[in-house]
């Protein structure tokens, strides 16, 4: 990677070298996506089907391009048994151990609930209710994410989300099917890409509409949730920004390179578009992990899209840790590991991550699977004022009030006077009616 001394840019080229992969800024992205949606809109299933053909090259009126699956977009109750049956005991055993541990740490998220009196007679409260309609997304292509079924299938079944439909490229790995149903999972759709975040956004003679959408995905899929989210045809939110993966490393002399090259390339296969950065106060270092980079690359299967990636990434020199969490603040990545001799001195300076790794033996990895952690992750700078998803997002708060004539007696002029000076006269009357009741 680049190397590049951080204290001798200027701040014009500091921002520069901290810019994304440029293959995330495809100008006729936006236009090709919202003419997905528009076809999904207006032509529902046909549209779905023709998709699914183009682009995964999966036939509505045929089998998957495994042999497998009835090719119907829902998988029906049958095939999702069979498909779980194919899966080896020993990745079942994996997925269950991971499962335990996302389940014991989103449990442990549990809302509670506020009920006070902030005044006499003035009571309120903050109130949960589980979104009663989710569509998980679960990316498939080259990389089927297993894992990020667990991480939002889980969620919304703790948080109580009574219809939770997931969606996945066809033809949809057998492991992330097992995983859906092992999560409680009944409704699994053949469908990917910003044809399938459209299908959920607007829902079509077999998917149904959701409420709101989760899951990570690639450049096309995150445009697709940012215009749903935004098109005054439907009324659907989304969980954050969350396309291709990132990770920040700090190291400083004591680390280890090997580490961090094996964590670097971890998030580099992830994609072409993916993007990795080093953050030391060691020159030493930086050409050791550069060494360990061209070793560890040579060795891996998925070489071209880690290599690829690597051309985005770069390494930066600092003056210190303090001047580390600096540069890791102001580029906000979506996993940030901090290998360094005291990590969590380091961690008290950090205000900005998706998700933050501390120390040589907890490498991204862990979270990815099976810490207990979510690995669902703002990216693109975003963790500067987005959070990690958790079992808050499953979920709608809202607010109770009530005032007995002693509360509105004691607040009353108070509102009014406000309401008074804002110029919304019909506020204030809302209250004087009142009071004027209770002096007769």
């Amino acid at each position: 990677m680049e190397i590049l001394t951080w204290s001798t840019l200027s701040s014009a080229e500091q921002k520069t070298a901290l810019k994304r992969s440029p293959l995330i800024g495809d100008s006729g992205l936006e236009q090709s996506v919202r003419a997905i949606i528009d076809a999904v809109a207006t032509r529902g299933d046909a549209a779905i089907a023709e998709f699914n053909q183009k682009f995964d090259g999966f036939n509505s009126a045929t089998k998957n391009l495994n042999g497998q699956g009835s090719g119907e977009l829902r998988m029906g109750e049958a095939e999702i048994a069979a498909a779980s049956a194919r899966v080896s005991p020993e990745l079942k055993a994996a997925i269950a151990k991971a499962m335990a541990n996302i389940d014991v740490f989103h449990s442990a998220q549990q809302f509670r609930p506020i009920d006070m009196e902030t005044e006499a007679g003035v009571r309120c409260e903050l109130r949960n209710e589980p979104i009663e309609k989710v569509g998980l997304y679960i990316p498939g292509g080259s990389a089927p994410l297993i894992s990020t079924v667990m991480m939002l299938a889980l969620p919304a079944k703790i948080a109580g989300c009574e219809q939770r439909v997931l969606v996945s490229p066809p033809p949809i790995n057998d492991a992330i099917i097992y995983a859906a149903n092992a999560c409680g999972i009944t409704e699994i759709y053949q469908v990917g890409g910003a044809q399938a975040i459209a299908a959920l956004a607007f829902g079509t003679e077999t998917i149904p509409a959701v409420d709101k959408i989760f899951g990570p995905g690639n450049r096309y899929v995150t445009e697709a949730k940012r215009l749903v989210s935004q098109d005054g045809r439907c009324t659907v939110c989304i969980d954050m920004p969350a396309g291709p993966s990132e990770v920040l490393v700090i190291a400083d002399s004591d680390a280890n390179c090997e580490f961090i090259a094996a964590d670097l390339l971890s998030q580099a296969e992830h994609g072409p578009d993916s993007q990795v950065i080093l953050v030391t106060d060691s020159q030493a270092i930086a050409d050791g992990v550069n060494d360990a980079l061209t070793r560890q690359l040579a060795a891996l299967p998925r070489c071209d899209i880690a290599t690829t990636a690597l051309l985005s990434s770069r390494t930066f020199i600092v003056d210190d840790m303090l001047q580390a969490a600096q540069v890791s603040n102001q580029y906000g990545p979506e996993h940030l590991i901090i290998q360094t001799r005291f990590p969590r001195e380091v961690l008290k300076n950090i205000r900005a991550a998706g998700s933050v790794f501390l120390g040589a033996y907890t490498p991204e990895s862990v979270g990815d699977y099976a810490s207990g952690t979510n690995h669902v992750l703002p990216t693109y700078g975003y963790s500067r004022a987005v959070s990690s998803l958790s079992l808050a997002d499953f979920s709608r708060r809202f607010t109770v009030q009530e005032l007995s004539a002693k509360g509105l007696i004691g607040l009353g002029q108070a509102v009014m006077t406000l309401a008074s000076n804002e110029l919304l006269d019909a506020h204030k009357n809302a209250i004087a009616v009142r009071l004027a009741s209770l002096e007769k």
